[in-house]
């Protein structure tokens, strides 16, 4: 991990071997080989390092994980272990990628890098997801169990324009006032979860450099009413409109002009 003030990207570890410790809030946590750690150049101090220790790193455009500033601060220096859930899936994956050299500089290592990131912008959602329901009870626990089949079901009909409150109620048989007080437990509303997994889903598209898509058929693909309306709520969510934020995404992934030029003498 290089020792740089740069604010534009995020550092991810996956352990190797050897011995590393996390630091965080006065709590020390070994590492275990495959375990992962979100890290930022400017916060060294937080990884110790053993003797023999071998550490992948790979370095994330901030942008594209789709949260806040002080949402990053909250998973950095946070250990994910590599042996169960999503954590398990992202460090295979990341341990495959790394070792596979020629997929750095091709058409394929690029998609697969972006299936990388979209990747961990789930385990960054699930950690914070975390953090805001330790030490709560599990009274709600059917409430909970409800609530995340509502949002598999909304995630299946993204698509569909004519996916409401209305739907959704019918589809778990109960009341569209249970269905907000639901989700309004949970801090949000129905309308505002289907549009804001609608935006990131764009994003995510708009960003894939390997082929260019109009910001209008993304828009009609995933149920907003006319390209305007897509472009004005992409722009209250991301402060920049969808073919600003397609331009930014590509530039992040693009080679660098001294990379480009190491693959030229190649």
């Amino acid at each position: 991990m290089p020792d740089t003030t740069d604010r534009n990207h995020v550092y991810l570890g996956v352990h190797v071997r050897g011995s590393v410790t996390v630091v965080r809030e006065r709590a020390k946590t070994p590492l275990e080989p495959n375990d992962l750690v979100f890290c930022d150049p400017a916060r060294r101090h937080l990884l110790r390092f053993g003797e023999d220790c071998q550490m992948i790193f790979f370095r994330v455009p901030r942008c594209y994980l789709g949260v806040t500033e002080s949402e990053l601060n909250q998973v950095l220096g946070v250990p994910v272990r590599g042996g169960e859930g999503i954590g398990a899936l992202a460090s295979d994956f990341l341990t495959a990628l790394a070792a596979k050299a020629e997929f750095r500089r091709s058409t394929i290592g690029d998609r697969l890098a972006r299936t990388a990131v979209h990747l961990l912008s789930v385990l960054v959602m699930e950690l914070l997801e975390a953090d805001t329901t330790d030490g709560t009870d599990d009274a709600s626990g059917t409430g909970s169990e409800l609530l995340a089949r509502i949002r598999a079901y909304i995630e299946e009909h993204l698509m569909d324009p004519d996916l409401s409150p209305d739907v959704i109620a019918r589809a778990h048989h109960i009341s569209v006032r249970y269905l907000q007080k639901l989700f309004q437990n949970d801090g949000s509303t129905v309308s505002q979860w289907v549009r804001q997994r609608r935006l990131e889903v764009c994003r995510f598209e708009l960003g894939r450099s390997h082929r260019r898509i109009t910001m209008a058929a993304v828009a009609h693909r995933w149920g907003f009413s006319s390209p305007s309306h897509f472009s004005r709520t992409f722009r209250g969510a991301y402060g920049m409109s969808p073919s600003e934020w397609q331009a930014l995404a590509t530039s992040a992934f693009s080679p660098t002009q001294a990379g480009a030029q190491d693959e030229r003498r190649r």
